[in-house]
């Protein structure tokens, strides 16, 4: 059930499938709050630092989400993490899983020493909002900056790089990589007045892109959006950002609004039912939101007028199950689909357990996989009877393996919670967490109905959302004549994060891959996909998918 990190990949993480976070998260090994987590994500696809719209035609000072940070356009599960940790960690996730569970109904704890992206920020002080926006540099290149933790901005570049800015002396703001608090050498100084900045030695002027804002009727709510158009008057691609699980404002965190806005792409974002601006309850339904989502890009088309052309969506974590069921019911030009799976929640959870054994080293121990198995199985018949039955056979198992030395590394996507908390707590939170959570969804009959163009883009390390079962699954409908492209970056966590590992075995998120960004414009504008980009190769054909 994930929750997905807000951060979508390039903007949002990052984001975010089931559940969200719960401020605290219980270790299977004591039963304990084991660490401290904040709701993500991001993403669409996140991952992302809170990134505000750009602000050219209406200055409106929100942060935006959809990738770490944001992306998270979200995003899946809700990004959470502990405290050192930019990404969360699979237990943060989760509250990406069962954290959006409790994120719902309760808050979450403070931001952690190293914001994961994803994180929920608060915008930066008038002195450096006036300056988030879509910049380009004197040398080419694109930069976005947007809000960041309280007092800080975030900028990003389109290679993946991202960067903290805090405020220093004589007007300056000095950068550290990525969440890690740790000095890079970037230094920033704005001119607001005249839409400029100076990165480190090379100049760059604000993109006058064109905002929209508006508010437009879901299915039965009333939905808060933004349409973010390029300069001039020309036809240019349309993509829609769907959300992941979190909990979070898209239109203040989703940074891809602006970024793929740099890059010649009209952005439509807006804040998903129960969310923001929105009105509505949350809600994890995806058939419910996938119909929002088409509403969504019918108000986008309607505001864009003649200089539409292609449309699509592109939906990080959650929204990958969102996405190409939006398009299923109405079709539209492409779908991307950013740190999303081709399996049910439940399954997803099964996957997640079984990467997280493997990471500690206990992958070939086939005692400690078949236990750790029993436990999912324990843990899926209590989600099945809707918490009504099945604490008995939990108790068992847990009792059965709570000695073993693997149990400690279960973790999941929402088993976590279960082996976390007792049995009145679970009776007491868990229906109202989990509401409106399809955890037997199966995706399959959707993408196999689906002759849209898709491209899947996932990462290798990520362990709220492993990528092995869903790669089997596009290869075969990939041999069957469907039109899929994924590529895999190989180390990037959930929300298509690279990271450090802490000593204390937490991971740090430092960037996004570079390519990822470029692979998704490259697909929103049609061009012809090239062979690799950065370490990723391109899939996008049944020779590649082997038969």
């Amino acid at each position: 059930m994930r929750v997905s990190q807000r951060e979508n990949a390039s903007g949002s993480v990052p984001s975010q499938r089931g559940f969200v976070a719960p401020s605290r998260i219980p270790s299977p090994a004591d039963g304990t709050a084991a660490a401290t987590v904040r709701a993500c994500d991001h993403t669409a696809g996140e991952a992302t630092d809170v990134n505000a719209t750009d602000v050219t035609a209406t200055d409106s000072s929100r942060p935006d989400s959809n990738q770490p940070d944001s992306n998270r356009p979200g995003s899946k599960r809700p990004n959470s993490k502990r405290p050192r940790h930019s990404t969360p960690t699979r237990a943060q996730r989760l509250s990406a899983a069962f954290a959006l569970l409790l994120c719902a109904t309760q808050a979450v704890a403070a931001e952690p020493v190293a914001a994961r992206p994803g994180a929920n920020a608060t915008e930066p002080r008038a002195a450096g909002f006036c300056a988030v926006g879509s910049y380009r540099l004197d040398d080419g290149r694109a930069l976005d900056i947007g809000p960041g933790v309280e007092g800080q901005l975030r900028w990003r570049s389109d290679d993946g790089r991202t960067g903290a800015l805090a405020p220093a002396a004589h007007g300056a703001w000095i950068s550290t990589v990525g969440w890690t608090g740790r000095a890079d050498g970037h230094r920033v100084r704005f001119d607001c007045a005249h839409g400029r900045l100076r990165f480190d030695d090379t100049p760059g002027q604000r993109v006058r892109t064109i905002q929209r804002d508006t508010r437009f009727r879901g299915s039965g709510v009333e939905l808060a959006g933004r349409l973010t158009l390029p300069p001039g008057e020309g036809r240019v691609p349309l993509v829609v950002l769907v959300h992941g699980a979190e909990h979070d404002s898209a239109l203040q965190r989703y940074s891809l609004q602006r970024e793929f806005a740099n890059a010649g792409i009209a952005t439509f974002v807006y804040d998903k039912r129960g969310t923001g601006a929105s009105g509505g309850r949350y809600t994890q339904d995806y058939l419910t939101l996938a119909v929002d989502a088409v509403h969504a890009l019918d108000e986008a088309r309607r505001l864009g007028g003649a200089r539409i052309g292609r449309v699509g969506y592109q939906g990080g974590s959650q929204g990958g199950w969102v996405a190409p069921l939006a398009a299923r019911i109405a079709p539209v030009d492409f779908v991307v689909v950013g740190f999303g799976l081709a399996v049910s929640p439940l399954e997803e959870d099964r996957e997640a357990i079984a990467f997280d054994l493997r990471r500690a080293g206990f992958g070939e121990d086939p005692a400690a996989m078949a236990g750790a198995m029993a436990i999912a199985d324990a843990t899926a018949a209590l989600i099945d009877s809707g918490f009504a039955e099945g604490y008995e056979r939990l108790a068992a198992v847990k009792a059965q393996y709570a000695q073993a030395p693997w149990y400690a590394s279960v973790r999941g996507n929402f088993t976590w919670y279960l082996l976390g908390n007792d049995a009145d707590t679970i009776r007491r939170d868990a229906p109202g967490l989990v509401r409106g959570v399809p955890a037997h969804y199966d995706p399959m009959p959707v993408l196999r109905g689906l002759d849209t163009p898709q491209l899947w883009a996932l990462g290798g390390e990520d362990r709220d959302a492993p990528p092995g079962e869903t790669l089997r699954r596009l290869a075969a409908l990939q041999r069957a004549g469907k039109p899929i492209a994924s590529a895999v970056f190989a180390r990037a966590d959930h929300g298509l994060y690279e990271f450090e590992t802490a000593a204390d075995g937490e991971r740090v998120s430092t960037r996004q891959p570079d390519g990822y960004f470029r692979l998704m414009t490259d697909f929103i504008l049609g061009k012809t996909l090239q062979p690799r980009y950065g370490e990723a190769a391109v899939c996008a054909n049944a020779a590649c998918a082997g038969r």
